[in-house]
């Protein structure tokens, strides 16, 4: 991590990444990037749907190679990269037959060594082997959920499951959140964590660095008008009043309230729900 001398209120407390000791690239491999207008939180009709989004630096996309189909040819890592779209490192590989991929970089690789994927893999990090091939309490992070579906969890940086059992066609995973839950054994997954586990220490100093992320100021409800939010008006500071609980904007239960769907199409492969912050 890197810190600053105090020449101002912000710089005294800002913490960054050393990014001279971690990345070997300063430009992308301009194949595999492209623009295009985020939606920083709006729908097809302009509105907000998502808060405090909007604003923020232009940023190149990376085109992030999540679905791992070249199996069984080796690739040779090429670089280690910034991505200002996610939390981790990525890399830009190089396969056997001459195609370039980015991929997101595991943590205890380096530039020059290889992964493959491929059933008969060894269990190195990077490599990715399907699910019953995975020994019970390894490391694993870029999981697919349905076969040839393409990697959706465990993607952000630092981050890693945990194989804690094999049952019945099925693998049971222990997530970051805590939750277990069962995937099909043929599904991939690759083995070890994700890079750049430094991140959650970052600290950015001052509210700019949020605004350059595209991050808006959250403003409480309390200190709204009526018209504005439930928990608006009053003289002086007000509790929630006679309400059942605290309320979002758009006057839904808040902080506590389960909102997953009780019909939702995967109920059925949570073994163990997460623990939340207000159960016990």
């Amino acid at each position: 991590m890197k810190t600053y001398k105090p020449t101002s209120p912000s710089r005294r407390n800002m913490v960054t990444l050393d990014y001279r000791k971690s990345l070997t690239a300063s430009k992308p491999h301009k194949a595999l990037t492209k623009g295009g207008k985020r939606n920083v939180g709006r729908n097809n009709q302009g509105r907000i749907t998502t808060r405090h989004k909007g604003g923020g630096n232009k940023r190149l996309y990376r085109d992030i190679d999540f679905l791992y189909n070249k199996k069984d040819i080796p690739a040779k890592i090429e670089t280690v990269e910034y991505d200002p779209n996610r939390s981790a490192f990525i890399s830009l590989v190089c396969y056997a037959d001459g195609e370039r991929r980015y991929v997101v970089m595991p943590k205890g690789v380096k530039v020059g060594d290889t992964f493959l994927i491929s059933e008969k893999a060894p269990l190195t990090p990077g490599n990715r082997l399907p699910l019953y091939k995975i020994p019970v309490g390894t490391f694993i992070y870029n999981i697919e959920l349905k076969l040839n579906g393409g990697a959706k969890m465990v993607r952000s940086a630092g981050s890693y499951a945990q194989v804690t059992a094999h049952d019945n066609g099925y693998t049971n995973i222990k997530l970051p959140s805590g939750e277990v839950r069962k995937v099909v054994d043929q599904c991939f997954a690759c083995v070890g964590e994700v890079s750049n586990s430094d991140h959650k220490l970052i600290k950015g100093g001052k509210a700019g660095r949020s605004r350059w992320r595209g991050i808006r100021p959250t403003v409480r409800g309390t200190a709204m008008n009526p018209v504005d939010h439930p928990h608006g008006g009053g003289e002086g500071r007000q509790g929630i009043g006679l309400r059942r609980g605290p309320k979002t904007r758009q006057g839904k239960q808040a902080y506590g309230v389960k909102t997953r769907r009780s019909k939702k199409y995967s109920n059925n492969t949570i073994v163990t729900r997460r623990k939340s912050k207000r159960q016990g």
